[in-house]
């Protein structure tokens, strides 16, 4: 019986990589906002947190698929284009479990003011704090893209207790609709998602993104990318600031 329940479990699983939408719809990340879908997997989540059942995967899959289908008919936009920025750190509750409180929370305190810093120069707005990293938005991409490689080169050379901090970014350029002091919508998960897929001390932005960016200011890469939750065919590029001409 436990053998057969296995088996009912993996395809559930199987069919909701299948399925459109999110397939990770359920963790923190996905369920964190106020719309319909996400508070509906915030209650399935919770309440079957205890162990994975195929109820739980159901359930889930089918929210997957109806919030899929809301953002492909439009609901949950916004009405103007943002670039939305992820950040966090590479490999810092590993660090910060051997190095303890006291020293996490003093590169805490210092990864802040420089990833904040270089936010705030180029009047990107912080919209919300995840604990080693944020979440922020601008009004055009090149800021945001300059914010954080600017963060990214600034945080490795900070130093604490031996430590040298790799920062990862994500950008991603789309509608998201505010809600509060929030965004909501597909375009904040997809930008997670780019950050997600991000090395440490690595910029990663989406085609979209790089659609925006002035000529010459950057040194772009393409990246192979493919994550759950964004577009099959969306592009994601690796950028720094580019290197000073010869002669110039």
């Amino acid at each position: 019986m436990a053998d057969e329940e296995s088996k009912i479990l993996r395809f559930a699983r199987l069919m909701r990589e299948i399925l459109p939408g999110d397939s990770k719809l359920g963790d923190p990340l996905s369920t964190a906002g106020d719309e319909p879908s996400q508070l509906l997997a915030r209650r399935v989540a919770e309440a079957t947190s205890e162990r994975p059942s195929v109820a739980r995967e159901l359930g889930l899959g089918a929210l997957q698929v109806w919030q899929a289908l809301s953002e492909a008919q439009g609901r949950g936009k916004g009405d103007r284009d943002l670039a939305i920025l992820f950040t966090d750190l590479e490999n810092f509750s590993s660090w910060a479990l051997e190095a303890g409180d006291e020293a996490a929370l003093e590169l805490l305190r210092q990864v802040g003011v420089v990833v904040e810093t270089a936010i705030s120069r180029r009047q990107g707005e912080v919209v919300k704090r995840l604990g080693d990293g944020l979440m922020a938005v601008f009004d055009d991409a090149h800021s945001a893209v300059e914010a954080g490689d600017t963060a990214r080169r600034e945080v490795h050379d900070l130093n604490v207790d031996g430590y040298r901090p790799k920062l990862r970014v994500g950008v991603h350029v789309g509608r998201p609709r505010r809600l509060g002091g929030d965004y909501l919508g597909v375009d904040v998960n997809v930008a997670a998602r780019v950050a997600d897929a991000a090395s440490g001390g690595e910029v990663l932005i989406s085609g979209p993104t790089r659609d925006r960016l002035r000529d010459g200011a950057f040194d772009v890469r393409k990246r192979r990318f493919r994550a759950k939750g964004a577009p099959k065919d969306l592009e994601v590029y690796s950028v720094q600031a580019a290197s000073p001409r010869q002669g110039a």
